[in-house]
């Protein structure tokens, strides 16, 4: 009886689709990797950590997605759903319906030039000047608000170093500001505070003239990190993610600063101490707290 020679359609490619792929190929079949998302990778590229080892999901996918596009009897066919099966087993034909890319894939280098060129992303209908709604800006920062956003709106990609500016000039996003952002950019809102949100370095409220950043990576975690965040909240008398009446201090938690030859670490504006022990927070509380001038301005006892 002749060996039936062909090829494999595995539809999907999450992870278990990914892994049934490289198991067929390495078995010397030709695999074709039908995924209806633009690539691969399904649900697990979304998470961190998975239950219950608590691996990193990332580590678990790469090695995969490396192999899968080094693999010479592997073809990932994305942005496709199966449309019509027919035949018999052994001689089956599998139907694609493929979206439209509007780009050859043959051609494509990942660059991201047709992304900052979309017509459907970009485009925005313009609205008359009588119906173009006016936000009113704090009279207090309209002036440099105004010139932040002048100086980057006729840039590409202008959200980014405008958001930045202002944060730097606020060291936070008022509503009204990320308003005008939307009203002068014409990027929607929704997608402004997405951008505002993602980023640990950007606030939504307003926050303390120093941030106090402790780490609380495994290093700095199991050398006493919880124990000088107590200290530095009891002293403070607020809690993680909040700051000081007086706007001087915001206390803070990070997972690492890269420093953990010197753990426990805590950073406070720019200045990084390591190796720190509870004594040592009043000292430095006090170092960043601004001179006093009037009655009630910050002092902490040892």
């Amino acid at each position: 009886m002749p060996k039936k020679i062909g090829a494999v359609a595995v539809v999907g490619g999450g992870i278990s689709g990914m892994q049934a792929a490289l198991d067929l190929a390495d078995s010397g079949i030709k695999v074709h990797i039908i995924e209806s998302k633009p690539g691969i990778g399904g649900v697990m590229s979304m998470l961190d950590k998975t239950f219950p080892t608590n691996d990193c999901a990332m580590c678990t996918m790469a090695p995969r997605l490396v192999e899968i596009s080094r693999h010479k009897d592997i073809e990932v066919i994305s942005h496709s759903e199966v449309e019509k099966i027919a035949g018999k087993p052994g001689k089956l034909n599998v139907t694609l319906n493929t979206k439209a890319r509007f780009v050859d894939v043959d051609k494509c280098t990942g660059c991201g030039s047709c992304t900052q060129s979309c017509p459907v992303s970009n485009f925005v209908q313009p609205m008359l000047p009588e119906d173009k709604p006016v936000v009113e800006l704090n009279p207090e920062i309209r002036e440099r608000i105004v010139d932040i956003v002048r100086k980057h709106k006729h840039r590409r990609g202008p959200l980014m170093p405008i958001l930045q500016e202002v944060s730097a000039f606020l060291r936070y996003f008022p509503e009204e500001v990320l308003k005008y952002i939307s009203q002068e950019t014409a990027y929607p809102v929704a997608h402004i505070v997405r951008v505002a949100t993602f980023y640990s370095g950007f606030s939504l409220k307003p926050i303390g003239k120093h941030i106090i950043n402790i780490c609380m990576g495994t290093a700095c975690y199991v050398r006493g990190s919880q124990i000088l965040a107590d200290r530095f909240s009891d002293l403070l008398n607020i809690g993680m993610d909040e700051t000081t009446e007086d706007m001087q201090f915001t206390l803070k938690s990070v997972r690492c600063i890269g420093c953990c030859g010197l753990s426990p670490v805590a950073t406070v504006a720019d200045e990084v101490y390591g190796k720190l022990q509870i004594k040592d927070v009043p000292g430095i509380l006090n170092k960043h707290a601004a001179e006093p001038k009037h009655e009630g301005e910050l002092q902490i006892a040892n």
